[in-house]
Formats: structure tokens, sequence, C-alpha cells
């Protein structure tokens, strides 16, 4: 009978929740990554502390991780600034992002039916989030959508490489999204092309649909995005 208590109790208990400096460093990457919190933005130990609802402890130990991850900049006695998406990074990341986009865009031809299938959902789900409005949904989708093409090569390493490059595309595609709106609808279309071309079988045409996709970024960078 005293196991059958104990089991009921375990089987009721609530989840535990992360630690508090984990949720801490959740809240903030989140809120920098979907523009809650702008490039520019000075945070202070205490607003976090009472927006998470912890001591300043675990704050000061989240802020030590995202300042190593390059997210942000502590100030001394000041607060951590959101460091701002600067040309040079957008260009370091468009440059290696080509490299592996288009290689792994010629060898997912020819392209298995999952593929193409998964390419069709996480496009559909794009057009319904950008539609809403919700462009940093939008944004993790569009990443997916690269993501999967690169994974589909097999190459472990070279899909981690991707993976590293994650935070920095989530922060770019959310800010391009909201600064140019009519972005969206082009970059709806350019997934499309590059589905088109898989789904054709035609390498040529799916490397030179995510050079002209993935290449955009460097006008941005140079200031001169159309």
């Amino acid at each position: 009978m005293r196991t059958c208590c104990i089991y009921a109790v375990r089987m009721t208990a609530p989840p535990k929740q992360p630690p508090a400096a984990e949720r801490v460093y959740i809240h903030i990457k989140q809120s920098v990554l979907d523009r809650t919190y702008e490039g520019g933005s000075l945070l202070t130990e205490g607003e976090l502390a009472e927006a998470v609802g912890v001591s300043r402890t675990p704050v000061r130990e989240a802020l030590l991780r995202l300042e190593a991850e390059g997210l942000i900049k502590l100030y001394p006695k000041k607060g951590a600034l959101v460091l701002p998406v600067t040309a040079q990074e957008i260009a370091d990341v468009v440059e290696t992002r080509l490299l592996v986009e288009e290689y792994a865009a010629r060898k997912a031809v020819p392209a298995p039916p999952r593929l193409i299938a998964r390419l069709e959902e996480l496009l559909e789900q794009q057009r319904q989030q950008a539609a809403g409005g919700d462009y940093a949904a939008a944004a993790v989708t569009d990443r997916c959508f690269h993501a999967e093409i690169v994974r589909s090569g097999g190459n472990a390493i070279l899909s981690h490489l991707y993976d590293q490059l994650r935070d920095r595309q989530l922060r770019m595609g959310a800010a391009v999204m909201h600064s140019h709106p009519d972005r969206v609808a082009k970059t709806l279309v350019e997934h499309g092309e590059i589905l088109d071309a898989l789904r054709a079988g035609d390498a040529d045409r799916a490397v030179e649909a995510v050079h002209g996709h993935v290449g955009w970024f460097s006008h941005l960078a140079r200031g001169e995005a159309r």
C-alpha cells in the first residue's frame, strides 16, 4: 500500500522547472532572437530578475553565458548591451552559408520523396506564419527549410557546422523580415524555386536558386538591400 501511495505522488507531481540560471538564459536568448530585446537595448540585472522571477545571482550567470556566445556585452554596474547585427557579421554568415548550402543543394539531388515532402510542409507553414505577421516564427521555419537540405546530405560534421550558425541566422532573419517586409514574399517565392529545382532533379538550377536567395543578404551587408 505504501508503495502505491508513493507511486501516486510521483505520477501527479508537477514536472521540475529548469534551474534558475537556465530559465534566465532561455528568456533572454529568446527575447534577443525574436527582437523583443532589440540590438542596442541595455538590460539591467534587476529588470531581468523581476521578469523571470529569480534573484540576481542566476541572472549574472546567464549573462556571462550569453556574452560568451556573442549576443550581449556586459558593462559593470550598468547592465548588458544587446549587440546589434553588424554588416561584417552578415557578410561572414552569408559567405559561410553559401559554401555549405550550395554544396548541400547539389548533393541533395536526386532528392528523396521524404525530403521533398518535408520542404513542402515547411514552405506552407512559413506562408501561414508570414500571412499572420508572426515573423519570428517565420524566421525559425525559414532556417529549418535550409537545415533540412543540409542534413539530407548525411554529413554530420557539415550539419554541425551549419547548426552553429543557427542563432545568428534566426536573429538576422527576424531583423530582415521586420525591416524589409516586402522581402517575406520574395523569400517564399525563392524557397519555392529551390523546392521546384530539387523536385525536378536539376542540381545546377538548385544551386543557382540557393545562391540568389542566400546571396541577397550580401546586399544587406553593403547597404544595398532591395
